[in-house]
């Protein structure tokens, strides 16, 4: 399987502060890759300077074998890239912020209605191609923006957290067609920091103050997390993770939700007999102790300690 992009030891500083610090990673042809961490790790700016928005301090990109830098012409017309704040035309229709990109990309005439057509039944947009862009919902917005960066049908996808302050159900729609684009060949770098959407990733690289922290396949992910992983539901979480904090025999405490996720070297008969003395010293009820597998935020957060 041929490398679709690669960044070689990528630098990219502003003023002191380093965005991007030796980052290297390569995506296979018709993966598709997520790029995770935190807000600042450097996610986007890697992503501009994979398109050619921003040019490197030192290091490398390439696309499909050609060199970001020097063949900029060649990258840009079988890459799509779709930034964080995508500008549609809000007064423009569904079907004429389609026409617009079609006009940008020098798309053939006679390929652009066929074109129009696929991409609304591919995005269900199809039944709002007469609605103005700004009359439509979050979802939809993001739909159409994704519609607009595949007008010119890139072989390569570059996505900066296209589905933040999407509803849960427009998110699940949006990874779909995700999901349908990878089917078909296209390659997707896609950054995100929602670490369920990562884990529909093949390959994950985990990312902080623009170095790489790790970059293995999803399913693998797991096997770095070196102790035991046991989810701790009682009846007031805040506290419970307060006077856990205080005992040695838990390595980390982390609140879920209304749950504790709580790592530690010990097996689950000994940490459900610690955990369970600890709380009820507190008066705090226990409801349930098990043994969970660490999820990718788990791991995430356990790499930065």
């Amino acid at each position: 399987m041929s490398n679709e992009i690669v960044i070689s030891d990528l630098v990219k500083k502003f003023g002191d502060n380093s965005a991007v610090d030796h980052l290297s990673l390569h995506v296979n042809s018709g993966e598709l890759y997520g790029l995770i961490g935190p807000d600042g790790a450097g996610k986007t700016t890697t992503l501009r300077l994979l398109c050619g928005l921003l040019v490197p301090d030192q290091g490398s990109c390439r696309i499909a074998g050609y060199d970001v830098k020097n063949d900029i012409r060649q990258v840009r017309s079988m890459i799509g890239y779709m930034p964080q704040r995508f500008s549609l035309y809000p007064d423009l229709t569904v079907a004429e912020n389609l026409r617009f990109f079609a006009d940008l990309f020098n798309v053939p005439k006679g390929e652009r209605e066929k074109r129009l057509q696929r991409l609304a039944q591919f995005s269900r947009l199809d039944p709002f191609m007469n609605r103005r862009a700004s009359q439509l919902s979050g979802g939809m917005k993001q739909k159409l923006a994704l519609s607009c960066t595949l007008i010119h049908t890139p072989r390569v996808l570059l996505l900066d957290e296209p589905t933040t302050g999407v509803d849960p159900l427009s998110r699940q729609e949006f990874w779909q067609i995700l999901k349908d684009l990878q089917s078909q060949g296209v390659t997707l770098l896609v950054t995100t920091p929602y670490m369920d959407e990562a884990a529909k990733c093949d390959h994950i690289a985990l990312i902080h103050c623009g170095k790489m922290l790790v970059q293995k396949p999803s399913k693998d992910i797991s096997s770095l997390f070196p102790r035991q992983m046991f989810e701790v539901y009682t009846q007031d979480p805040v506290r419970s993770a307060h006077f856990m904090r205080k005992h040695q025999e838990f390595a980390s405490v982390q609140i879920f939700g209304d749950r504790l996720h709580v790592s530690s070297d010990i097996s689950i008969e000994p940490f459900e007999s610690a955990a369970r003395e600890v709380l009820s010293q507190e008066g705090i009820p226990v409801h349930s102790i098990k043994k969970i597998t660490p999820s990718i935020e788990d791991i995430f957060v356990e790499l930065l300690r």
